[in-house]
């Protein structure tokens, strides 16, 4: 996909990635109903994830299943609501085939693995990107962590959002977003700590609720 600008937060991203939510659950139910399979988790990610923040008009979506079904099995799944296998603008693209481990995360590549499919936009409906991740997936589960930590924490979301301008507006000219994706890197290792210990601190305080 090309670069995409960023924009302000469109409150019917909610209402669109939950629609698309529902729709990849439905196609991928086949998957849930292997004998001996794992569950099929489909989950609306990324920024247009979370109220009020700014965001490329993309919906980011995420499947999580073991085993990682092969690019046969979700073509045929998924051809029909118009998604493709995507193979990166780069050899090396981010994201397309595996993940890069977060710095102190279970580092075993085979959790990392994954597919990605594209869904152009169709008039008013945006693209949508879907991720396709083992349910172990150290990834997966940073995704969501992440994707929460900034609904519940205003500022942060405040500081993402700059960072997002001022990358989209460094890389307007690029054929794709490859290099707005690694550059993001910079600004997830700094906030990794504080993210960390938000975690630690919801994990607390649900145990003592709990107790």
């Amino acid at each position: 996909m090309p670069a995409a600008t960023v924009d302000a937060h469109d409150p019917r991203w909610t209402e669109t990635g939950r629609r698309w939510t529902e729709r990849v659950a439905g196609a991928l139910a086949d998957l849930a109903s292997r004998d001996g399979a794992d569950p099929v988790v489909v989950e609306h990610i990324g920024s247009t994830a979370v109220p009020g923040l700014a965001a490329k008009p993309i919906i980011d979506l995420q499947v999580r299943t073991t085993p990682l079904p092969s690019e046969a099995a979700l073509a045929g799944a998924l051809g029909p609501l118009g998604f493709s296998i995507e193979r990166g603008a780069r050899p090396d693209s981010p994201g397309v085939y595996r993940d890069n481990p977060r710095p102190g995360a279970d580092p075993d590549p085979e959790k990392y693995r994954k597919r990605l499919l594209t869904r152009p936009g169709v008039g008013a409906e945006p693209p949508v990107i879907l991720h396709v991740r083992r349910l172990d997936s150290p990834f997966a589960a940073y995704v969501v962590a992440f994707r929460d930590w900034l609904r519940a924490v205003p500022t942060e979301a405040a500081a993402y959002e700059a960072t997002k301008r001022s990358l989209a507006a460094r890389h307007a000219d690029a054929d794709d977003y490859d290099d707005y994706t690694r550059d993001k890197t910079a600004f997830l290792d700094a906030a990794q700590a504080r993210m960390e210990r938000w975690l630690a601190e919801r994990a607390a305080s649900v145990g003592v609720l709990q107790g």
